[in-house]
C-alpha cells in the first residue's frame, strides 16, 4: 500500500478515523471526500507530510463523486444512515460510488454495508443495504463487501448510549434476548486495509465481521453497568411494549430500528469474516471500558479508589 491513493467516501465519520488511521500505518495515501471536508482535518495529524488530501463531495452527487475518486488507486465506501432518505445513501449513493471507481479504472473498491442486509429485509435500513450491495456488485463485479455486526470504539453511539442510560435508578431494556456481535472499529479499519492490500484475493467477495463475543442485549446492557460500577434496577419491556414506544413521536428509538432488532446481528454460520482477512478481533472488554471511564462516578479517580481497596 505504500504511496498507493486511497479516496475514503465518508472518511472523516466515526469508522472513517480507524480506516484511515490504518491505511496511513501502511505507507498509504489518503483522500477524504465528505460534504464538508474541514470536519475531518484532525486526521492531519495522524499521518506524515502530505499524506493526507481533503476533497468536498456529496454521495448523493455524482459529480462529486467523481472528482474525488479521479486519480485513486482504491476507494473505500463508508457512508451509511440510519433514518432520513436511506436509499438515496445506501442504493444511488453506493452505485454512484461504484460507477465512479470504475469508469476512473481504480483497482480496488471496499464497500461497507452491515449484517443483515437483505433485498427482502422488513426494515427499510436492511433491505435499503441489500439493494445497495447488489448495486455496487453490477457497477464493480470485483468490489470486496464488508458487512459488520455493530461497530463499538471511543466515538460510538452504541455502548456510549447505554453507558449514559445506566446512571439512571430505572433501566428499561428492549428484545433483551437479541443477540450482538460487537466488533472494534480498529478492526473493521485492518479488514478494509486487508482487503485493499490484496484486492486479488478478496475483490469479488463478501465477509461479516464480528468480535469474539456474541452477547444479547440484556448481557451487554447489564456489562456496561456493571463496568461502570453501576447498579440500577433492570425492566426487560415485554415485546408489545417495545413496538407501542417505536411508534411514538420523539422516541428514543425509531419503527425501523425495531425492526431491525427482531432479528440477531451476528455473523452467519460459515461466513468469510475477520480471520480470513488476517486479523485477531479485539474482545469487547478489551477495548471499552477505557473509553467508558467517563462514565464512571468519579471518571479514573473512581477506578483507581476501587483497584485500591481491592
Amino acid at each position: 500500500m505504500t504511496n498507493k491513493l486511497v479516496t475514503l467516501i465518508g472518511g472523516g465519520g466515526f469508522l472513517g478515523r480507524y480506516v484511515a488511521r490504518e491505511l496511513m500505518r501502511m505507507g498509504a495515501r489518503v483522500r477524504v471526500a465528505q460534504r464538508d471536508p474541514r470536519q475531518a482535518y484532525f486526521l492531519r495529524t495522524q499521518g506524515g507530510l502530505g499524506q493526507t488530501q481533503f476533497v468536498a463531495a456529496d454521495i448523493a452527487r455524482p459529480d462529486t463523486v467523481a472528482r474525488a475518486v479521479e486519480g485513486a488507486d482504491a476507494v473505500v465506501n463508508l457512508v451509511g444512515v440510519m433514518g432520513g432518505d436511506m436509499r438515496r445513501i445506501h442504493v444511488d449513493g453506493a452505485r454512484a460510488v461504484a460507477e465512479a471507481a470504475q469508469a476512473a479504472g481504480v483497482g480496488a473498491l471496499v464497500h461497507v454495508s452491515a449484517i443483515g442486509a437483505d433485498v427482502a429485509g422488513q426494515a427499510s435500513y436492511a433491505r435499503s443495504k441489500g439493494e445497495g450491495e447488489a448495486a455496487v456488485r453490477q457497477a464493480f463485479p470485483n468490489a470486496t463487501i464488508l458487512r459488520p455486526s455493530i461497530v463499538f470504539g471511543r466515538e460510538d453511539q452504541f455502548v456510549n448510549r447505554f453507558a449514559g442510560m445506566v446512571s439512571g435508578p430505572i433501566v428499561p431494556i428492549l428484545r433483551a434476548g437479541v443477540k450482538f456481535q460487537p466488533v472494534f472499529a480498529g478492526d473493521v479499519g485492518e479488514a478494509v486495509a486487508a482487503a485493499l492490500h490484496d484486492a486479488e484475493t478478496h475483490g469479488g467477495r463478501t465477509y461479516e465481521l464480528g468480535g469474539p463475543d456474541i452477547l444479547s442485549m440484556g448481557e451487554l446492557v447489564r456489562w456496561v453497568a456493571r463496568t461502570l460500577g453501576r447498579k440500577p434496577s433492570f425492566v426487560e419491556l415485554p415485546d408489545f411494549a417495545g413496538a407501542l414506544l417505536a411508534r411514538l413521536p420523539g422516541s428514543p428509538i425509531g419503527w425501523d430500528q425495531w425492526l431491525m432488532l427482531q432479528q440477531d446481528n451476528v455473523v452467519a454460520a460459515g461466513a468469510p469474516g475477520l480471520a480470513d482477512l488476517g486479523v485477531t478481533p479485539e474482545p469487547l472488554a478489551a477495548v471499552a471500558p477505557e473509553y467508558l471511564v467517563r462514565f464512571r462516578k468519579a471518571g479514573r479517580f473512581g477506578r483507581r479508589t476501587e483497584t485500591l481497596a481491592a
